[in-house]
């Protein structure tokens, strides 16, 4: 057997540039995986099936996780989460993945009334994070990467919560044995958070928001992050190997 083949591959779903898995890779490549990545956003098809993965990765982006005229690749998103729901294979939904992993199970997605939460913020250990073997290290209090104009309304049924935070309550939930999402970004770090200011700081400031501080906060916590999100990205790659 070749190392490719013995390698697991992680389908990895990546809705434009500049949200790459960025961090959370690194851990993953570091645990012995594999990066599938697709890139449908510059045309690239996303896969029907997740034959030959072993794992699931949908990454962030601007786009509402229900406009199928900015995303049109959305209902093929939606179609692989369920397949890797009903075979129990791993998942992991960023930002917006997360909202789409929660919304294609039975979840909510609204439109955040208050301005987009953007920069570091601190998250709340929930009780099932105790027993969860993704998130159980998290500290509490923990920072946390955000950056966004959406946020999960309501879980799916039957859904776990795990980390929550003051302004957004569902930070981090598990559905079933090895599906998760989070509504923040652990794959990023000060630089990722510069560029989104670049392009969407104007936007930020005129909903009240400042995102020059947004991105200072982030460089500040870049220590803790690092240690913090690649250390959970390494217990969800144990997590890909346990499944074999």
């Amino acid at each position: 057997m070749t190392e490719r083949q013995a390698t697991p591959r992680i389908l990895t779903i990546q809705h434009e540039d500049g949200t790459g898995p960025g961090l959370v890779g690194e851990a993953f490549k570091e645990s012995g995986l594999a990066l599938h990545t697709v890139h449908p956003w510059a045309g690239e098809s996303v896969p029907t099936t997740l034959a030959g993965h072993a794992g699931l990765l949908v990454l962030g982006g601007a786009a509402n996780c229900e406009d199928e005229s900015a995303a049109p690749w959305l209902p093929a998103v939606r179609a692989l989460v369920h397949r890797a729901v009903d075979g129990e294979v791993p998942l992991l939904g960023i930002c917006l993945g997360g909202q789409i992993v929660a919304h294609a199970l039975g979840g909510r997605v609204v439109r955040r009334d208050r301005g987009p939460e953007v920069g570091t913020v601190p998250l709340r250990r929930l009780p099932a994070v105790e027993d969860d073997p993704v998130f159980r290290a998290v500290p509490d209090g923990a920072p946390a990467a955000q950056w966004h104009w959406d946020e999960i309304g309501d879980l799916p049924p039957g859904a776990v919560p795990l980390l929550g935070g003051d302004d957004c309550p569902h930070q981090a939930f598990r559905f079933g044995s090895r599906a998760w999402g989070v509504q923040f970004h652990p794959e990023v770090l000060g630089d990722d958070v510069a560029g989104w200011s670049t392009s969407d700081g104007p936007a930020v400031a005129r909903a009240g928001g400042d995102p020059d501080a947004a991105v200072a906060s982030v460089r500040a916590a870049e220590p803790e992050l690092r240690a913090t999100w690649s250390r959970a990205a390494r217990a969800w790659a144990d997590v890909v190997h346990a499944t074999g």
